[in-house]
C-alpha cells in the first residue's frame, strides 16, 4: 500500500463493479489440472510494517515484525520450481520498507518544488538513517532467500523512495486530527531502492531473465516460462511519469505476442476504482506523472499484450476486469494487507491510522493452461497464522469491519479466495506450447 493514513480515506462503494457476476466463475474445485500446465504466481504485498525499524524488540516493540516478513520469504522459497513447488514467477507490489532518508531528494528541489514541515507525516515516516542500517539490509535479507532460484520483480512503492514530503502548494490544514488533514503527499528520489534492486545489484545483474530496465532499474521486466507460456512482467515505479509509460511500450515492442502482466504500486483503490487518494495523487503535485486511469488510458488499454494488472497500496482488495481497445479482457487485481492487526491485538496493541501490521497475509495465484479458457485461483494465505482464508472461522470478523463492512461474511471470503477464466487468453496468444515471437 501506499502508507497507513492514505489508507483511512474510504471511497464510496461501487461493489457491483467488482461482484459482477461474470468476475467470479465458480468451477468445481475436483477437477484437477494437467501438471505441466499448472503452475503459481506469489505476489507480495506491502510488507513496510514488517521492515520498519519501529516495529522490533530492541525499538521496544512486544515482537520483531521482521520475523513475518521473513517468514514469508521463506515460504516463497520452500514453494519454488526450483525446490520442488510450482511457484514460477514471485513479485512485489511495493512498499517493501517504511521509512525515507531525506527530507526532500534533490532532483526535486531543483525544480523548484518545496517541502513544507507535517507534523503528522514527519512523526510517522520523518527521514531516518535507520532505513540504511535496518530496513533496506532486512529486504535484501529476505529477497536473498530466493535469489538465484527464481526469476522474480519489485515494483517501487511511494515508501521506497527516498524522500516522502508534503508540498508546499498543498500544505496540511492548521489542526491536523486526520491522515486527510496532511495535504497532499510526494515522493522523489531512488537512490536506496536502486541501491537494493538497481539493475546492477546483485539480484538482477547478468541474469538472462530480467530483460530490460529504464532509471537504473526503477522501472524493470523479467520474463518467466510456465504453462507452456513465455510471460513478460514489467514493475513499474510509483504513480509512473510519461518516461517509464514509453520505455514499457518499447519493452512490449521487443516481446510480441507475449503474454504480458503489469506490476505497479498504484492501481486500483479498494473500491475497485483507478483512483488514487489526493492525500498522496502525485499528478496533483507533477503533471508528469500519471494516475492510474492515465496509466490505464496511455499503457494498458492501447497494448493488447497486457492481460493483467498486479498492485497494491491501498488497503484491503478489489478486483475488476475491462476490455482493453482491442475488445480483450484485462485482469486487474489489487491486494494489500498492511492495515491488518490481529498479531498486535494478540500482543496487547491497539491497531490504528498509524499502527498496522499485515499479519502474514500474501496471495498465491495458480493459473491452470490446460483448459480451453485458462483458469485462474486466487487464494490469501498466512505465513504467520499458517492457513488460508478459507482455513480461519475468524477471518471476516477480524477484518471485514475495517475493509468491506457492507458485505456479507461470505461475499467478504470471496474478495480473498476466488477464480476466473481467460476465455479470450488462446486467442490472444496461441495455444499452450506455441512459441512466441520474441
Amino acid at each position: 500500500m501506499k502508507m497507513n493514513l492514505a489508507k483511512l480515506w474510504v471511497p464510496s462503494a461501487c461493489a457491483a463493479l467488482l461482484l459482477a457476476g461474470a468476475v467470479f466463475q465458480a468451477e468445481a474445485r475436483t477437477v484437477r489440472p494437467s501438471p505441466d500446465r499448472a503452475f503459481e504466481i506469489a505476489v507480495i504485498p506491502d510488507t513496510q510494517n514488517y521492515l520498519s525499524y519501529r516495529h522490533q524488540r530492541i525499538q521496544g516493540f512486544p515482537f520483531d515484525a521482521s520475523e513475518i516478513f521473513l517468514g514469508q520469504m521463506h515460504y516463497v522459497r520452500r514453494n519454488l520450481r526450483a525446490n520442488g513447488g510450482q511457484v514460477a514467477f514471485v513479485v512485489s507490489v511495493g512498499d517493501v520498507w517504511e521509512h525515507p532518508s531525506l527530507p526532500i531528494d534533490p532532483a526535486h528541489e531543483a525544480r523548484g518544488f518545496r517541502r513544507v514541515d507535517s507534523p503528522l507525516l514527519d512523526s510517522n515516516w520523518g527521514p531516518t538513517e535507520q532505513v540504511r542500517t535496518f530496513e533496506m539490509p532486512l529486504a535484501r535479507r529476505g529477497y536473498g532467500l530466493i535469489a538465484g532460484l527464481t526469476p522474480f520483480g519489485v515494483a517501487p512503492g511511494n515508501h521506497d523512495y527516498d524522500a516522502f514530503w508534503t508540498d508546499a502548494n498543498n500544505p496540511p490544514k492548521p489542526e491536523m486530527k486526520t491522515p486527510d488533514d496532511m495535504g497532499v503527499l510526494h515522493v522523489g528520489g531512488l537512490d536506496n531502492f536502486v541501491a537494493v534492486f538497481g539493475s546492477q545489484s546483485d539480484f538482477f545483474r547478468d541474469k538472462p531473465w530480467y530483460v530490460a530496465s529504464h532509471d537504473r532499474g526503477a522501472d524493470s521486466a523479467q520474463v518467466f516460462e510456465a504453462g507452456g507460456y513465455r510471460f513478460l512482467n514489467i514493475a513499474l515505479q510509483f504513480d509512473p511519469p510519461n518516461a517509464s509509460l514509453d520505455w514499457a511500450k518499447s519493452v512490449i515492442a521487443r516481446y510480441p505476442g507475449t503474454p504480458t502482466i503489469l506490476t505497479v504500486h498504484n492501481f486500483l483503490d479498494n473500491q475497485g476504482r483507478r483512483l488514487s487518494p489526493r492525500v498522496i495523487d502525485s499528478h496533483v503535485i507533477d503533471p508528469q506523472d500519471n494516475t492510474p486511469e492515465m496509466v490505464w488510458q496511455k499503457l494498458v488499454a492501447p497494448n493488447d499484450q497486457i492481460f493483467m494488472v498486479l498492485s497494491g497500496h491501498n488497503a484491503g482488495q478489489a478486483f475488476r476486469i475491462d476490455d482493453n481497445n482491442a475488445g480483450h479482457k484485462v485482469y486487474q487485481i489489487m491486494a494489500d494487507y498492511q492495515d491488518r492487526g490481529q498479531t498486535l491485538i494478540e500482543h496487547g496493541l491497539k491497531p490504528g491510522p498509524f499502527l498496522g501490521m499485515g499479519d502474514g497475509w500474501m496471495r498465491m495465484m495458480r493459473f491452470d493452461t490446460s483448459r480451453a479458457a485458462p483458469l485462474v485461483t486466487v487464494r490469501t494465505y498466512s505465513t504467520h497464522y499458517r492457513a488460508y482464508s478459507t482455513d480461519l472461522p475468524d477471518y471476516a470478523r477480524w477484518y471485514k469491519a475495517k475493509e468491506k463492512p457492507h458485505l456479507s461474511d461470505a461475499e467478504f471470503l470471496k474478495q480473498d479466495d476466488f477464480r476466473f477464466t481467460m476465455p479470450d487468453f488462446i486467442a490472444r496468444f496461441g495455444a499452450p506450447g506455441r512459441k512466441c515471437r520474441c
